[in-house]
């Protein structure tokens, strides 16, 4: 199925039945990979986020809210992470599919503040993210996800692109995919010394395949679709950075451990459905690479890209006169 943000293709169906399964994550799976999420972030970025909402603040009545939207919210980690790095006030809408991670985001922001120390406003939306309208970005000034766009195509996401435009806000993606691994001996990585398996390329390149497998969006872009995004955007007119924010799951922590076990079990299972005749020879890898990990003290590195996008100068309004309007 290709669906949209405007839903107007007519080779899809009229309403999707529900999400696709490689498209729902469990609760127990999110808080698992919430530690190494939020050390990855690439802070360069997210500081470029921040300046972009204080220069919106500045521009508008004071104690106007900074309106935020955060798609494919799932538990709230997202938001969790971003508000209190983040001017205020803030208004946020959250998004998802999945009723019951909505409920557990909407307790998960009660509590939370922005940087200046207010409460936020919160008000969460079930949306079946396959036919997300340009309606709902209307009003934003930052749309956020997190470990989204890399379930989707390129067409949802080249209409994501327009309709950020048209609501002239600015985007912050973090922990795409980019379908890189590697085993780094030494405690934290150092030396930063790889260690190669016979067999790691070809199960990369298996697993790879498999995440860009229709997800109820069309064919996922899966490793690709940070660079597609980018694209995309500055097709709009939109200035773009891109930077590398890698989990580095140290295997002494039993946590991070038990989160590297995880990948890599659910890396050879998808490499075994995609290459099914080579199902001995991954399974073979993957007895290799447990017992590699589980004796290991060294670091786990997954490539994941985030990625920060503002209008271009000619598309913003004009701060100072604003200013002087007030």
């Amino acid at each position: 199925m290709h669906s949209s943000l405007s839903g107007t293709d007519d080779r899809a169906p009229a309403a999707p039945v529900g999400p696709h399964p490689d498209a729902v994550f469990s609760a127990d799976w999110l808080a698992l990979r919430a530690g190494p999420d939020a050390r990855a972030r690439n802070a360069g970025l997210g500081a470029r986020a921040r300046q972009w909402l204080l220069d919106r603040a500045r521009s508008r009545e004071c104690g106007a809210a900074l309106h935020l939207l955060d798609l494919g919210c799932g538990s709230g980690a997202n938001t969790a992470f971003l508000a209190g790095r983040l001017p205020g006030p803030q208004s946020w809408r959250l998004l998802d599919h999945d009723a019951a991670l909505l409920t557990a985001a909407a307790a998960r922001t009660t509590q939370l503040r922005d940087a200046d120390g207010a409460a936020l406003a919160v008000r969460t939306q079930c949306c079946d993210l396959r036919t997300l309208q340009p309606a709902h970005l209307a009003g934003a000034d930052l749309v956020t996800a997190s470990a989204l766009i890399d379930l989707v195509d390129a067409g949802w996401l080249e209409q994501l692109a327009v309709a950020c435009a048209q609501a002239g806000c600015a985007v912050l993606i973090t922990l795409s995919v980019d379908g890189r691994w590697r085993l780094l001996s030494g405690e934290d990585g150092a030396p930063a010394q790889e260690e190669v398996d016979v067999d790691d390329a070809f199960v990369r390149a298996a697993f790879n395949d498999h995440q860009r497998r229709d997800k109820g969006v069309g064919g996922a872009l899966g490793p690709d679709a940070a660079a597609a995004f980018a694209t995309a955007l500055r097709a709009q007119g939109f200035e773009v950075a891109l930077a590398p924010s890698p989990w580095r799951l140290r295997l002494a922590n039993p946590d991070e451990l038990a989160l590297a076990l995880a990948l890599v079990q659910g890396w050879c299972d998808a490499a075994q459905v995609q290459c099914p005749a080579e199902t001995p020879r991954i399974a073979a890898w993957h007895r290799r690479r447990v017992e590699r990990l589980q004796g290991a003290c060294g670091v786990l590195e997954v490539g994941h890209a985030d990625l920060f996008a503002q209008p271009g100068a000619e598309a913003r309004p004009d701060a100072s006169s604003q200013t002087r309007k007030r």
